[in-house]
């Protein structure tokens, strides 16, 4: 059982980001490069004192790959300047707890991974793999973060992560060239105008919405959005907990109103099974990059990551932003994270732990673009562009008022692994979304074993 709240990001800061998302500019002066990151550099400038570790290697696992990977290393890249320790990343591929598993019962677990789910937070704690923190990263995570934050990292009254990456899970990107072909000149604001908005740039030849539905995480955070705009908060956090069933009504009513936009093939960029061929990476690239880009992909702010690195696209200019468009009564805001355990004891782990909690390792990470950070203390200048900075300010003025991904609190086997669970059902569904009490039906098969086994 999970004992930590369900965290929620405020209806009310939805005016006020998209007030800054349509007002954001371009890039500002601030390229990122080498590991300085947002200004704080080896010696006098540190904000967190680290042990000297020569000679000591370590190992962290992540899910990342590419440029987020390329762009986390620099904030290993300037830990092992400080510490003297060398740091070796793994990536872990879409199945996190199964690979870390799988190392941790060989016994040879990294000395600290990012999980990308709760459940899989309380479940490593529950079976002691994930180690505590340490009294100096207890005191950097209490500087740094809101309670939310930490509690999302605590089990059982126990802090054992640090949440240094965070995301905006309720966002629309746009090719602005295509757009402007289609003679679309306002941002949609409901489901209904997202809708008509995607008709329009079909009909005017531009492939509508780029959906990376190889990946079953970004069908999660579909659904999700959806239903938590149209069944509002309190039905959200009950089928978080699965406190009501997936067959419920509500659930019904939210895969209708998907199946509004992945049962017409013309508005998906490849139809359904290009989507289902495509992973995230690729649904971000062919909207910004191509003879005929899509005009239109769903995903968070850590899509400007890609946008960044694989194509010429200017963010701000040539790549545009607006909330995820209202179902019900407002638009709705799910946010995600990445959280980081110590796998390991020892002074390294531990070491490495207290530098992610600190200001320094979110500025240089900042500095590289597609991250946002819950630390509230960190310099909001050491972001890469004006688009994400605002995103990171709308979630850090929610303080502890704001709602997490669905998926994410669900137990791994249901919410966070590939091939199996509510991944595998929704790309089910997708490929047949005339089937809802179908997908209803083997949704809640999946989540009544897995809730129960935990």
């Amino acid at each position: 059982m999970r004992t930590n709240r369900t965290i929620r990001i405020a209806m009310a800061t939805v005016g006020a980001l998209a007030l800054a998302l349509t007002g954001c500019g371009g890039d500002d002066d601030n390229n990122g490069d080498g590991g300085g990151g947002g200004g704080k550099e080896t010696g006098a400038n540190s904000t967190v004192q680290l042990p000297k570790l020569d000679g000591q290697t370590l190992e962290v696992a992540a899910v990342w790959t590419g440029p987020e990977q390329e762009n986390f290393t620099k904030v290993l890249d300037e830990f092992e300047k400080r510490t003297g320790a060398t740091v070796n990343f793994v990536p872990t591929g879409n199945n996190t707890s199964t690979f870390l598993g799988t190392k941790i019962q060989g016994g040879q677990p990294p000395d600290v991974a990012f999980l990308p789910q709760v459940g899989v937070l309380h479940q490593f704690a529950q079976k002691g793999w994930a180690k505590p923190l340490g009294s100096e990263t207890q005191a950097q995570l209490d500087k740094n973060f809101s309670t939310g934050w930490k509690e999302l990292g605590a089990y059982e009254g126990k802090q054992y992560g640090v949440y240094m990456k965070a995301a905006n899970k309720s966002l629309i990107w746009y090719n602005t060239a295509a757009f402007e072909a289609a003679g679309i000149t306002e941002e949609p604001k409901t489901w209904k105008d997202f809708l008509a908005t995607a008709q329009t740039l079909s009909d005017a030849g531009s492939p509508a919405v780029s959906i990376g539905g190889a990946d079953g995480w970004t069908l999660t955070d579909w659904f999700e959005n959806i239903y938590l705009s149209q069944a509002g908060p309190d039905k959200y956090d009950q089928l978080a907990k699965h406190e009501i069933k997936w067959t419920d009504p509500s659930v019904k009513d939210a895969l209708t109103t998907l199946a509004e936009l992945w049962g017409k093939d013309e508005l998906i960029a490849g139809g359904r099974s290009g989507a289902l061929q495509t992973e995230f990476p690729k649904s971000v690239t062919q909207t910004f990059s191509g003879d005929t880009p899509a005009a239109m992909v769903f995903e968070g702010d850590f899509v400007t990551a890609t946008i960044n690195a694989d194509t010429d696209a200017k963010i701000g200019t040539d790549a545009k932003v607006f909330p995820f468009p209202a179902v019900g009564d407002e638009s709705p805001v799910v946010s995600g994270g990445d959280v980081a355990v110590a796998l390991k004891d020892g002074k390294g782990a531990q070491a490495l732990m207290t530098f992610l909690a600190s200001t320094d390792a979110a500025e240089i990470w900042a500095a590289q673009g597609g991250f946002i950070s819950p630390n509230k203390e960190m310099d909001q200048g050491a972001y890469k562009d004006d688009v994400t900075r605002d995103i990171a300010k709308a979630l850090t003025a929610a303080g502890d008022d704001f709602r997490f991904d669905m998926s994410d609190q669900a137990p791994a086997a249901f919410g966070g692994t590939q091939g199996i669970g509510e991944w595998k059902r929704l790309q089910d569904f997708l490929k047949n979304p005339g089937d809802v009490a179908g997908a209803q039906q083997k949704l809640e098969a999946d989540a009544a074993k897995a809730y129960k086994t935990g």
